[in-house]
């Protein structure tokens, strides 16, 4: 073979080279991509389940289980996660009975699955705070890798997980305390574009009220929430809650399963057309109503009643019986919670209302 053939044959072998590795980075090959989460390594094809491990700091280390669903297309990469007020029990059950439904051969693109963000506060069963640092994960986002174990437990979910994932689901639900009816936040944050797909997650996760929440904050630093974590990062998210006063009832973990499954349909990560919810009820103002004493909570109204302006809807007692303060609706609207057990802490919510939207 002649000199000037050899090079002709280098070079074309170079170019062939060059583009099957761009072919191969961009999925165009019909075949996904190997993924990794943490230590695990999940070739296309393949569910492999594990943990995020959250080192040890002022308090102790800690683990997040997680499953992630390599499918054998290439596609979204889509987060679920579950238990980040981990007495909120329908969410965490939906999740790990996705894990057994979506089969990886039959997925377009990954499924990260995270099963119990706050392994500590489940373990002791407690509503709201981790019992380390007595702080609420879901508000000290994106966390901090030098913190306290709430801190760091937000630092590794968004490195690991909201900075992995194309596309977030935070599921809750009424917490221990908390009876709540079935509703999503569509979190706006200013984009179009952006705002044009959580609307439509919001849509097909098909809880009937929606809120609209332009209440979050925009700050990288401190996003406080979860799936507000996602959306400063430019990341399509929903916040969803189905199920109250942490029960395990199986309407409402049913709920959570089909909402995630249809939020999949919608982006084509497996076969079928979401179930989109035809006449949402649209929520365009929230005020959650906090308490001033520390006593007994008596409600006067439930989840899910309409409430005029000035109405009481729950009194606060002392620990002797006397009445403390009435606490009266801020505006008319719909009770979307409503705390269903006695104990109240200062500064703690009692009660969320939502005005409708004409």
């Amino acid at each position: 073979m002649s000199l000037h053939r050899i090079k002709a044959f280098s070079l074309n072998l170079a170019i062939f080279l060059v583009v099957l590795l761009l072919l191969l980075s961009t999925g165009l090959t019909g075949q996904n991509r190997l993924f990794t989460l943490g230590q695990m390594i999940v070739q296309p094809g393949e569910s492999v389940s594990g943990f995020l491990e959250v080192p040890a700091g002022v308090d102790p280390a800690t683990q997040i289980p997680v499953t992630v669903i390599n499918g054998q297309k290439p596609g979204r990469v889509l987060a679920a996660v579950a238990g980040v007020h981990p007495y909120e029990y329908p969410p965490i059950l939906a999740l790990y009975r996705i894990k057994e439904m979506i089969k990886p051969a039959e997925l377009s693109g990954t499924l990260i699955l995270v099963h119990i963000a706050n392994l500590p506060a489940f373990q002791r069963r407690t509503i709201y705070y981790n019992p380390f640092d007595w702080k609420n994960l879901n508000r000290v986002f994106p966390g901090d890798l030098h913190g306290t174990q709430s801190q760091r437990i937000a630092a590794v979910l968004t490195r690991e997980v909201v900075d992995r994932a194309e596309v977030l689901i935070d599921l809750h639900c009424g917490d221990g305390n908390e009876a709540l009816i079935p509703y999503t936040y569509w979190m706006l944050s200013g984009d179009g574009q952006l705002d044009s797909v959580t609307r439509e997650m919001a849509v097909v996760f098909g809880l009937k009220h929606i809120i609209i929440d332009n209440t979050r904050a925009q700050d990288l630093q401190n996003s406080k929430y979860l799936g507000n974590t996602a959306i400063v990062r430019k990341r399509p998210a929903i916040t969803t809650e189905s199920g109250y006063l942490g029960r395990v009832e199986e309407e409402a973990i049913a709920a959570n399963v089909a909402g995630v499954l249809n939020v999949m349909k919608y982006f084509k990560m497996i076969p079928g057309q979401p179930q989109r919810q035809t006449d949402p009820v649209w929520i365009e103002k929230y005020e959650v109503i906090y308490s001033n004493h520390d006593g007994l909570f008596y409600p006067r109204a439930g989840m899910g009643d309409y409430v005029r302006a000035g109405e009481v809807v729950g009194i606060i007692t002392d620990y002797h019986g006397n009445i403390l303060e009435e606490q009266r609706a801020p505006f008319t609207g719909i009770l979307l919670y409503i705390i269903g057990t006695p104990p109240c802490n200062k500064g703690e919510p009692l009660f969320e209302v939502g005005r409708v939207k004409d």
